[in-house]
């Protein structure tokens, strides 16, 4: 994530003055097939708990760092992803967008 967040930066860098915006979003846990089938993250996750994957698509990730306790809704993310390429985010730039419900403690 580092270096993606560091390469955007540079293009933003670069770019920026042909009015080109490069910014990145980093979606963290997201309500889709990944979290919500038994084969995948989201069963992985409910075994090593030892809850039912119900409960992990339920919103039962607090216990694991999700500060909202619940996996975030993929049109927040398409919500976000619009906004940064709407007009009224035309002066940002160079930024990486978190949506994973407080998972990641930044500084």
């Amino acid at each position: 994530m580092a270096a993606l967040t560091a390469f955007s930066a540079g293009l933003a860098a670069e770019l920026g003055p042909k009015n080109i915006r490069v910014n990145t979003v980093s979606p963290g846990p997201t309500r889709t097939a990944m979290w919500e089938s038994p084969e995948g993250l989201g069963g992985q996750v409910a075994a090593a708990l030892g809850v039912p994957i119900e409960a992990i698509v339920a919103g039962a990730l607090e216990p694991v760092g999700m500060l909202t306790g619940r996996l975030s809704e993929p049109h927040e993310v398409a919500d976000l992803i619009t906004f940064l390429l709407s007009d009224r985010a035309g002066n940002i730039t160079g930024a990486d967008y978190l949506i994973d419900g407080g998972a990641l403690r930044t500084a």
